[in-house]
């Protein structure tokens, strides 16, 4: 039976129950939901770096590295005098690096992190395209993890 998630309690208890693994894999499916906001090929590598199980560590560390680099040049973004576009595409680039991250010491998960983020850049989408209406990037996130969760079960 699908588990359904509705709050980001639960969003982030799911996650917690999964394997480093499937937490990269999940956070590359958060990434690949708002991917779009950005044109730059080090995004692409690392949602398919996230979603490939068998990735080696060196290459997973490579691919962090350079997208947390992309993460960090786009960060002067926000600062920017409302570049929604550019700003979205930090979010995007930040939610990448999360998602290919480990833990960290406050217990943060990268999963969790890369969702945190890809919601900031879908704000910024929002924000740009003077859409309030657009879905709601957390429901679509329940969605996600709910599907995930499901397929792990069969």
């Amino acid at each position: 039976m699908p588990q359904t998630i509705t709050n980001d309690h639960d969003l982030r208890e799911a996650i917690s129950g999964l394997s480093p693994v499937e937490q990269r894999a999940l956070g590359g499916q958060f990434v690949a939901n708002v991917g779009h906001l950005s044109q730059d090929p080090r995004i692409s590598r690392a949602i398919d770096a996230a979603i490939d199980p068998d990735i080696s560590p060196a290459e997973l560390e490579q691919i962090y590295k350079t997208v947390k680099a992309f993460a960090t040049q786009t960060y002067t973004a926000c600062g920017s005098d409302a570049d929604w576009a550019a700003q979205a595409e930090h979010f995007v680039a930040a939610a990448a690096a999360a998602s290919l991250s480990s833990d960290d010491q406050s217990g943060a998960r990268g999963a969790w992190k890369a969702a945190m983020q890809a919601r900031m850049a879908k704000n910024c989408e929002m924000i740009l395209n003077d859409d309030g209406g657009a879905a709601n990037e957390s429901t679509n996130q329940y969605q996600m993890v709910g599907r995930y969760l499901e397929g792990l079960e069969q």
